[in-house]
């Protein structure tokens, strides 16, 4: 079967987002253009890993090719909407892909589904029939930078870290391992026993 290749040249959205309360989190990347849109789910670390290296690539850009870069986004570009509902997810990415396409001056990224083969590097960024199904994104540098800042306020938005060991506090509980597993009122508690 052919793969499916969902391309959005200009998108008229491009979010990371989540559903769930912190802890429980499912993260999406979301695409629509002209009235059709694409969700896939990832993983947390996937979506700051693309954050962080669509920042690096926007700055090579600048130096290399001049490119107009804002340091951050613009206010009018600024998108804190929720996900668009119905949540559908077209599949779950595994490999992420990013580049930039000189001829149109736009940062390209592209979300491969998760699959059971190793994924070939020349199915990524190119149009073979083979592969696995992918969303290709064409963004401005402007709407890059817009994704990437709202990425990394996702990402941030999750469970407090713990002020020991960094690790995330849960509602009930935090068992902390620079504490050896010691929890004030413990020896109290045990008295009572």
């Amino acid at each position: 079967m052919a793969r499916i290749i969902h391309l959005f040249r200009t998108p008229d959205r491009f979010v990371a987002g989540t559903v769930g309360q912190p802890g429980d989190r499912v993260f999406y990347l979301q695409a629509s253009e002209d009235g059709r849109t694409v969700s896939v789910s990832l993983e947390k670390q996937q979506v700051a890993v693309l954050a962080e290296r669509l920042g690096a690539l926007l700055e090579e850009v600048q130096r290399r090719f001049g490119a107009d870069v804002p340091a951050a986004t613009p206010g009018d570009v600024v998108d804190n909407q929720p996900l668009e509902v119905p949540l559908d997810e077209e599949f779950r990415v595994g490999t992420m892909g990013l580049g930039w396409d000189a001829e149109s001056h736009a940062v390209v990224i592209e979300l491969l589904a998760v699959t059971e083969e190793e994924v070939d590097e020349s199915v990524v960024l190119d149009d073979t029939e083979e592969g696995p199904d992918a969303v290709r994104v064409f963004l401005t540098p402007v709407l890059a930078r817009a994704f990437a800042q709202r990425a990394e306020r996702v990402v941030a938005a999750g469970r407090k870290p713990c002020p020991l060991c960094n690790g995330p506090l849960d509602a009930d509980g935090h068992i902390c391992p620079r504490q050896n597993g010691y929890r004030r009122g413990a020896v109290a508690d045990e008295a009572d026993e």
